[in-house]
């Protein structure tokens, strides 16, 4: 009947449908363009698809088997898009939609596989104008328009980088807009156009072709530079993966290689540290870029060198000074410009006792060298003690307060601060001032912060330096307002700033009690340093006294031995073994005496007591493996009985009797039943009658403290007090527990450790 020859007319019209459909699936990967072309005429789809997920088109075809002359047939019959599968995934989609984007226009084109910029002489020879068109991922560029194939084509999925230059540039042929395209292996494209807007229509399709879905936040941003590097970070330290990322002004956004991978950034005018360094992979040498900032450590490096090169140029343009506005200043973590904390740190360190400190002038040739050496890279800047004169370094500070586009009070706000004064109750005018400093930019008011708490701590040394409330405002007053001369008002607004500081900036009376410990500290004693923020900065050995194992950390008021242990491992990255026990200890006495700090002892309460000393500059502190503690405990698990233990160790007493001088010399002791004996030396049979009366007590007091160097198991790791504990982006890692250690298992070692500092060499037991 006749619905069932409708039927069959059916089926037999799809299956030559079907028919077509593979034929021309299987022409399209030869090389037989003219069989492409009659399976076209004869009716076949070019947008048919071949139900396959990853090529689902012809034309994907024939790229997969780099049919390029296949590609372009295809792509000059009617190839303008391609149909959605619903078993595609969303980064399916995605590419699909940029593909099917068609761009074509006259742009200037230059190639290259030198590992070289381009030269002005390339430019010139080489720079021509090319007809070029975009489409299904593919870059072509031919003589003209008119032409039929193509001179080049561009596989944009090779794509590693794109570099887009903002402004204009001078090349011989006019002003155009450049951007760069870098390729595997070791290629690269520039292509100008003479229009900003041309630039980003072509960077923006280029971009969307090449990104994947799972990055396409920074798709959305403004950027310079976009592409894709090898990564490690604080999550995974032993292998390299790739991610997305993007420079946008002076921010370094990224999408890393994670379960939830999200956009994150990197501010990188606040950078910590910006180094370079080389490292063997697969016996060929790479450069690795290691970015710090606040809580997050960074290492990246390029696929070639020549796009590590445009990352590595471009981040460090972003994290230089960028004019002469204060937020565009290579900042610190608190958002105040390094060179501000560079020379109060100075300052603090080497003038808190000086007479008419900031009242003194410097050489103006060395200030205006020191300020350009600032706004160079003010990160790379080390003040250093003989190498740079405190009053060129005071002068340094003023100038850039003087110099930069707005006052630190910022000119809008003058006549506040000065109608301020009208108000004659000191705690409303406060209140006034309080009001005004809110309302500031975040890194004036940051800035301001800083400078208030520094002069707060030089005028409570007015009875040294002569400096007091009143001398600091006539000596800021001109360049915090930045105004000709000065005023009696405004010197008066920047004396009550002084007065007032710790009720403006709401300082806690703790942090101004440990200000008044610190300034006796540093009075007294030369050869210690200050952070911005008050704490004092130490310099702490790991394992050993060597210029290479040292790191600069800051102690703050509360910290406990415990916390640097931590702090220490975790800067240096070092996960300690589940046997290890590892403790700081004080090293005086030109190192001959050591001792362990206990985990709850106060870190600078001990420092503090180095002022004390002869020579306090002698003393340090050294985070290093308890292989006293260590040997303890195997003596536990053995369960073995110390009778008698012998030993050399350094001995001194005070005041010296026995010993000529007055340091540490090698004596022979002996440790039986709980008497410790002192021999001259190992041939002398009689011991020396013991010089000290509480050696009891002592021996008492060292078992007891013996057991106690680390925390007991199960006790809360003790968290550092900073506002971040992650140092360099790495989590701090717990010090491993020691168990409970009866008394009778110590030995001599132990005891001539703790309480002799034996620290040149090991005992033999």
């Amino acid at each position: 009947n006749m619905a069932t020859h409708l039927r069959q007319h059916k089926v037999q019209h799809k299956e030559s449908i079907s028919a077509e459909t593979w034929a021309l699936c299987a022409a399209v990967v030869t090389q037989d363009v003219l069989q492409t072309m009659e399976l076209l005429f004869s009716g076949a789809d070019v947008m048919c698809a071949t139900r396959d997920p990853d090529y689902s088109t012809p034309y994907l075809l024939a790229k997969k088997h780099g049919q390029r002359l296949q590609m372009e047939f295809l792509h000059h019959n009617k190839f303008s898009d391609f149909p959605s599968y619903d078993a595609h995934s969303d980064s399916i989609s995605c590419q699909y939609s940029s593909l099917s984007t068609f761009l074509c226009d006259y742009l200037y084109k230059l190639s290259s596989s030198a590992t070289k910029p381009f030269t002005e002489r390339k430019l010139k020879e080489e720079c021509n104008k090319k007809w070029c068109t975009f489409e299904s991922g593919f870059l072509s560029y031919y003589e003209h328009e008119k032409t039929a194939s193509p001179n080049g084509m561009l596989d944009i999925s090779e794509v590693v980088c794109l570099a887009v230059h903002k402004t204009s540039s001078f090349l011989p042929m006019g002003s155009l807009f450049t951007f760069e395209i870098y390729l595997l292996p070791e290629r690269v494209f520039l292509f100008g156009t003479e229009t900003a807007h041309t630039q980003r229509k072509w960077t923006q399709a280029i971009a969307k072709q090449f990104v994947p879905n799972v990055a396409k936040h920074i798709l959305e941003r403004d950027y310079d530079v976009i592409g894709q590097l090898y990564y490690k970070d604080c999550h995974n330290l032993d292998n390299w993966k790739k991610g997305w990322f993007a420079i946008e002004k002076s921010n370094l956004c990224f999408c890393l290689e994670l379960e939830n991978s999200q956009e994150d950034s990197m501010h990188l005018r606040r950078l910590q540290e910006l180094t370079i360094s080389t490292i063997m992979q697969n016996g060929e040498k790479i450069d690795v870029l290691l970015l710090v900032e606040k809580g997050r450590t960074l290492y990246i490096h390029g696929h070639t060198k020549l796009d590590f090169t445009v990352w590595y140029n471009a981040i460090e343009k972003a994290a230089g000074t960028d004019g002469n506005v204060l937020e565009d200043q290579q900042l610190s973590k608190n958002d105040v410009p390094i060179i501000v904390n560079s020379c109060i740190a100075f300052v603090t360190q080497y003038g808190l006792g000086n007479k008419h400190i900031y009242l003194d002038r410097g050489d103006p040739s060395h200030v205006n060298e020191l300020l350009e050496s600032f706004k160079k890279d003010a990160r790379s800047v080390k003040l250093r003690a003989g190498t740079n004169q405190l009053e060129d370094v005071t002068d340094t500070l003023k100038c850039f307060l003087s110099e930069i586009d707005d006052a630190l009070l910022t000119k809008e706000l003058y006549p506040f601060w000065i109608s301020a004064l009208d108000t004659l109750d000191e705690k409303e005018r406060v209140k006034k001032y309080s009001t005004f400093i809110r309302t500031l930019p975040a890194v004036n008011r940051a800035t301001l912060a800083a400078l208030m708490e520094h002069l707060y701590r030089v005028q409570k040394c007015s009875e040294i330096n002569h400096m007091d409330p009143h001398n600091l405002a006539m000596a800021f007053s001109s360049c915090v307002f930045q105004t000709k001369g000065q005023t009696s008002e405004e010197v008066d607004v920047i004396e009550d700033l002084i007065i007032n500081y710790v009720h403006l900036f709401d300082v806690h009376e703790d942090q101004v009690r440990q200000m008044d410990i610190e300034n006796s500290f540093i009075t007294k004693w030369k050869d210690t340093q200050v952070s911005q923020a008050g704490d004092l900065l130490i310099e702490v050995y790991v394992e050993r006294k060597e210029p290479d194992s040292s790191v600069i950390i800051r102690v703050s008021p509360m910290m406990e031995a415990e916390e640097l242990t931590n702090d220490i491992l975790g800067i240096k990255n070092i996960a300690p073994h589940k046997d290890d026990m590892w403790a700081t200890f004080e090293v005086i006495e030109n190192g001959e005496l050591e001792r362990p700090l206990h985990y709850s002892e106060n870190v600078l309460e001990q420092i503090l007591h180095w002022s004390a000393l002869t020579n306090p500059s002698s003393a340090y502190l050294v985070v290093k493996k308890f292989l006293t503690a260590n040997t303890m405990k195997q003596c536990n698990e053995k369960n073995t009985e110390v009778t008698v233990k012998a030993s050399y160790l350094k001995f001194k007493e005070e005041p010296s009797k026995l010993l000529s001088g007055n340091k540490f010399q090698d004596r022979y002791f002996v440790l039986r039943e709980r008497n410790l004996l002192l021999y001259k030396d190992m041939k002398v049979w009689m011991p020396i009658p013991s010089p000290f009366k509480t050696l009891a007590i002592i021996l008492k007091n060292i078992f007891r403290f013996h057991n106690n160097i680390c925390p007991p198991d199960g006790k809360v790791r003790k968290q550092s007090i900073t506002k971040s504990p992650r140092i360099g982006g790495l989590p701090l890692i717990p010090i491993h527990h020691e168990r409970s250690i009866p008394k009778a298992k110590i030995n001599l070692s132990e005891v001539g450790s703790i309480l002799l500092g034996e620290t040149n060499k090991s005992i033999q037991e």
